[in-house]
C-alpha cells in the first residue's frame, strides 16, 4: 500500500504542475488521468491488492485523488474558455465586413425592363395575366377558333381538355382580358412567359418570355404602328440599325407585318443567327382584326388598333450578342457573372 501511496503523490505533484495551452492538451489531460484507461482507473483496481484492514482508507485517498484531477480539470477547461473570450474581446467591431460577392440581374430581365421602359414613355401601361389559360382568351376570342389551321403553328400544354385549360402560347390572351373590361382607349403592354412544345435548341426553348403591345381608340392607323415601332427598335439597338416590313399573316390583325432589322451580330455578311441573310426577324404585328374587337364587344365600326408581339430572348440575344439561346436558362454563373453592374 506504501508504493500506491506513493504513486498518488506523484501524480498528484504531475497533475498540479500540468499546463495547457489549448483545448487539445486539456483533453489529453482528461484521457490521461480520467479516462476509461486512465490513471485513476489503473489505481483503482489496484484495491484488491491491498490488505482488508487498510481498503477503508485507500478508498478515501484514491477518492481524495479523483476529485483532486477532475479538479484540475475543469480549471484547465475554465482557463482554455477564457482565453477564447479574451481573443473574441480583442476583436475590433469598426472594421468593415468581409466582401459580399456583387450579383446582378438576369439579361432577361435586364432587358425586358429597358423594353416596359420605352414604351411606358409612349404612354403604354404594363398589364399582366395568369399563365395557366382557358381556350376562350388564347385562341378562340383571337379569332383562332376550333380547328383552326394557324392552332398548328402553336403546339401546346394542355393541362385538361373538355373544359380545355392549358399553358398560354403567347400573352394575347391579357390583352383580349383587357378588351373585354371595355374601358377605351387601350394602351398597353404585357410582358411574361409564355410555353409551346417545341424542340430545344440553340434558336428555341419549350418557355421562352414575350412583350406584347395593343393600342386600341378612334382612328388608329398603320402608320401610327410603323412609328412606333421605329421608336422602339431606335432607343433599343441605336439609330444606324436599319429596319424592313415584310406581308405576313396572323389571324388576329389584319394587314399583318413581320419586321426585320439588320443584324447586329453580323453587320450584314450573315451569321448562322441571321441564317446568313444578314437580317433577323424580331417581331410580328398588324391592325387589330375587326372579328377580334367584335368578340371582346368592341364597336369594330368606331374602333381601330394596332398590335404587335416579339420575344424578349430574341431582343436579348441581339442586343448582348448572344449565340446560343439555351444559355438563359442553364443558369451558368461564368455566363451570368457577364452582366454584373459595375456600380
Amino acid at each position: 500500500m506504501d508504493n500506491l501511496l506513493l504513486k498518488i503523490d506523484q501524480y498528484k505533484t504531475e497533475i498540479s504542475n500540468f499546463i495547457a495551452s489549448d483545448g487539445e492538451t486539456a483533453e489529453a489531460f482528461r484521457i490521461k488521468y480520467l479516462g476509461t484507461k486512465g490513471l485513476v482507473k489503473e489505481l483503482m483496481g489496484e484495491m484488491r491488492n491491498v490488505a482488508p484492514e487498510n481498503k477503508k482508507s485507500f478508498g478515501q485517498v484514491m477518492n481524495d485523488f479523483k476529485v483532486f484531477a477532475e479538479a484540475k480539470y475543469e480549471a484547465l477547461k475554465d482557463a482554455e474558455s477564457n482565453n477564447g473570450k479574451a481573443a473574441a474581446d480583442e476583436l475590433d467591431l469598426s472594421l468593415p465586413a468581409d466582401p459580399l460577392p456583387l450579383g446582378s440581374r438576369h439579361p432577361i430581365s435586364l432587358v425586358r425592363n429597358r423594353m416596359v421602359s420605352i414604351f411606358q414613355r409612349l404612354g403604354f401601361a404594363v398589364a399582366e395575366g395568369p399563365e395557366i389559360e382557358d381556350d376562350w382568351h388564347n385562341f378562340t376570342a383571337l379569332n383562332l377558333p376550333e380547328n383552326h389551321p394557324a392552332r398548328d403553328m402553336q403546339d401546346t400544354f394542355y393541362i385538361n381538355q373538355n373544359p380545355d385549360w392549358l399553358l398560354r402560347t403567347h400573352t394575347s390572351s391579357v390583352q383580349v382580358r383587357e378588351m373585354e373590361k371595355g374601358k377605351l382607349p387601350i394602351r398597353i403592354i404585357c410582358p411574361g412567359r409564355v410555353y409551346r412544345n417545341e424542340t430545344i435548341s440553340a434558336r428555341a426553348h419549350c418557355f421562352f418570355h414575350q412583350v406584347e403591345g395593343l393600342y386600341i381608340a378612334e382612328n388608329v392607323s398603320f402608320a401610327d404602328l410603323k412609328q412606333t415601332l421605329y421608336f422602339f427598335v431606335q432607343e433599343m439597338f441605336g439609330k444606324e440599325v436599319k429596319i424592313r416590313f415584310r406581308p405576313s399573316y396572323f389571324p388576329f390583325t389584319e394587314p399583318s407585318a413581320e419586321m426585320d432589322i439588320s443584324c447586329l451580330i453580323c453587320g450584314g455578311p450573315g451569321c448562322s443567327v441571321c441564317k446568313h441573310t444578314g437580317w433577323v426577324e424580331i417581331l410580328g404585328c398588324g391592325m387589330v382584326h375587326p372579328n377580334l374587337l367584335d368578340n371582346c364587344g368592341i364597336d369594330s365600326n368606331k374602333y381601330t388598333g394596332f398590335a404587335f408581339g416579339m420575344g424578349v430572348e430574341r431582343i436579348t440575344m441581339l442586343k448582348y450578342q448572344i449565340k446560343d439561346l439555351r444559355l438563359f436558362s442553364e443558369n451558368d454563373v461564368r455566363f451570368l457573372k457577364q452582366f454584373t453592374s459595375a456600380v
